[in-house]
């Protein structure tokens, strides 16, 4: 496996993250996963207190709590469950995130969690309000650092310039370039890490059959799945490619996989051991389809 410095902090990450929420409710079955996973070297598990209700968070805390001192834990605060008990609420107050940093601890069964992240943002946002919230926890200890989970230029602009945030986590993908344009280049000139998500775009970097998506037709998807393909082979699954997509550019510091069953870790894992893409293959990808671009949150 390959590590790398998260931002200006001094966790080395591994360049394929686990992403928690694909886990299912078998608490067994989801300890053995995870055990799988360190021993293939990943050491960085994504949650938030958002993923069924708190239950991803008990069952991540109960699959490492013998293996805390070997893995990074990142979850994330905002959505607060309402009285319905099924929707959620955006709260991103300081006081909301000091209370709910200890039930995430508590699920977890950590005495502090690594990365704290923001589950969300928007413009309009008490952001130094929330920032001192961090800041707070920072000091008494409970997290190590905080970042935010967002793909608003606005908002990242925001914690760029007022916070001491060491990632972003965003989406980011051969279908979905947008953050190429500014979010990118500003946190690669301020050291602040990216922790890409849906790099595989719901499968269809996969092999997943085509469909629409964020605005690209159904005919350009196949084109990108043909491009893919082409390139692709024994030495290199599809997935693998798309994933080496996304980690040879500039400013990623890990891709954070959904992974629910022991193919599925092989595969992301085996990405580190696969070819990289040659400049003419990273070239011939993007040239597949046309950058796409953020419309709102400029």
């Amino acid at each position: 496996m390959k590590y790398n410095l998260l931002g200006k902090s001094d966790l080395q990450v591994s360049e394929i993250g686990f992403g928690c929420m694909s886990l299912g409710t078998d608490d067994k079955e989801n300890a053995s996963l995870v055990q799988k996973a360190i021993e293939a070297g990943i050491n960085y598990f994504d949650t938030a207190d958002l993923y069924q209700q708190g239950d991803n968070e008990k069952t991540l805390g109960k699959a490492l709590r013998s293996r805390r001192d070997k893995v990074i834990i990142a979850t994330k605060v905002g959505n607060q469950l309402n009285p319905d008990g099924k929707s959620w609420t955006w709260n991103p107050s300081g006081k909301y995130i000091i209370a709910q940093v200890e039930k995430s601890l508590e699920r977890l069964q950590t005495d502090y969690i690594d990365v704290y992240q923001l589950h969300g943002g928007t413009i309009g946002d008490p952001i130094d309000e929330t920032i001192t919230a961090f800041e707070t926890l920072v000091v008494a200890g409970k997290i190590r650092y905080y970042g935010i989970s967002s793909i608003r230029p606005d908002v990242i602009r925001e914690y760029v310039s007022r916070s001491r945030i060491i990632s972003v986590m965003m989406q980011y993908s051969l279908l979905d370039r947008r953050a190429e344009e500014s979010c990118l280049p500003l946190l690669a000139e301020h050291n602040i890490g990216v922790l890409a998500r849906g790099s595989l775009a719901g499968g269809l970097l996969a092999g997943k059959y085509a469909n629409a998506y964020l605005g690209y037709s159904e005919d350009v998807v196949h084109k990108v799945y043909l491009a893919l393909k082409s390139i692709s082979g024994p030495e290199r699954t599809m997935a693998q490619t798309a994933l080496r997509f996304a980690l040879q550019q500039t400013g990623i510091t890990a891709a954070i996989v959904g992974i629910r069953t022991p193919q599925q870790l092989e595969e992301a894992a085996g990405v580190i051991n696969s070819p990289l893409l040659t400049e003419s293959e990273v070239q011939f990808l993007r040239n597949a389809l046309p950058v796409n671009y953020y419309e709102q949150h400029r």
